[in-house]
Formats: C-alpha cells, structure tokens, sequence
C-alpha cells in the first residue's frame, strides 16, 4: 500500500524526482546489486577504515548490496545489508518538509539531520548537523558526505563517500542497483 510520508516531506517538488525514485518513496521496496567499496591512501585510509567498521561495511573491492527501504508511522526505514552479513538499519524522520524542514537520519547511536537537493530527477542528500549519543559534533570534525541515488538506465545509481579536507576521500561505496521483483 503507497504511503504518502515522503511525498508529503517534499510537497510540491515530489513531481521534480525520477518517476522510479517517487515509486520506490511511495511503495516501498527492495533493491540489490554490485558494489565496488573504496577507500582512501595512507591517513586517509586509516580513518575510512576506522569509520567504515562503525557502519559495518566490508573491505575493499565488489559487493552484494540488498536495501529494502519501508515506511511505517515511525517514518522511512532503510535496511541496508552487504555480502548477505551484518544489516546497518537506519530511520529517516521527516520535520516540515522540503522549504523549511529536514530529515533525522539515526543509525546506532548516530543521528544527522539532513535534507535535500533535487538535481535533475535525483535526490542528493545534504548533512546540516551530526550527533553522537546525543551530543553535537563540530562540524570541522564531520567528515564531508557526498550522497546520492539517481536513475541510469533504469537502474538505481546508489553513490555514497565521506571525505576531509586536505586528506580527500575516506571511504565510499557506489554501484548500480536494480528493484528485486520478487
């Protein structure tokens, strides 16, 4: 059964999203594939290491990634699981909407409030502020997050890497994803 709670967030900009990404907000669903992880040299590499155990993510190299993404009155949930192993959950709760509100993304004892840009179809995410346990982050100590999903070819372009300044990128994990029918 469609549920409206996305929708409702983005108000009058849903209709400016891929028509496949407004289905799978609505619906629900899940999507697997291939998912090449990286990560970055010397410093960098230590820290995206670091980070990439807190969010249970594999070593680097190709990946089966399996996202089932749910609504409920809670708000979207987003099952993430690679390799068939360990599931990272994530709740995203929505605040006002796209003009004047953000979601709350919380993972474990993460939370970030987060919203979004919308450039041509794709939904492009955009971290405001970060807590741990509660507490606020500085945001010179929150590595950069760049995150998207768009449509290729009716595939579901999944891309997602944190960086720092002057050492580059940390970690990242990107592949194409397709919707499993089943």
């Amino acid at each position: 059964m469609p549920n409206e709670l996305v929708k409702n967030w983005f108000v009058d900009q849903f209709s400016n999203l891929h028509p496949l990404l407004q289905k799978l907000h609505t619906d629900g669903g899940k999507l697997i594939g291939d998912v090449d992880i990286a990560y970055g040299k010397g410093l960098a590499r230590i820290i995206g290491v670091r980070l990439a155990n807190k969010m249970n993510l594999p070593n680097a190299g190709v990946h089966q990634l399996s996202v089932n993404i749910s609504h409920d009155s809670d708000g979207l949930h987003w099952e993430r699981c690679f390799d068939d192993k360990a599931v990272v959950k994530s709740l995203f709760k929505p605040v006002g909407n796209i003009k004047q509100g953000y979601w709350i993304e919380t993972t474990g004892p993460l939370s970030m409030k987060l919203t979004v840009d919308i450039n041509n179809g794709g939904w492009f995410w955009r971290c405001l502020n970060v807590n741990f346990l509660g507490v606020p982050i500085p945001r010179w100590l929150i590595p950069h997050t760049n995150a998207y999903k768009i449509i290729e070819n009716g595939l579901y372009r999944f891309h997602v890497e944190f960086s720092l300044p002057i050492i580059g990128s940390l970690v990242s994990y990107k592949g194409l994803l397709q919707k499993d029918e089943v």
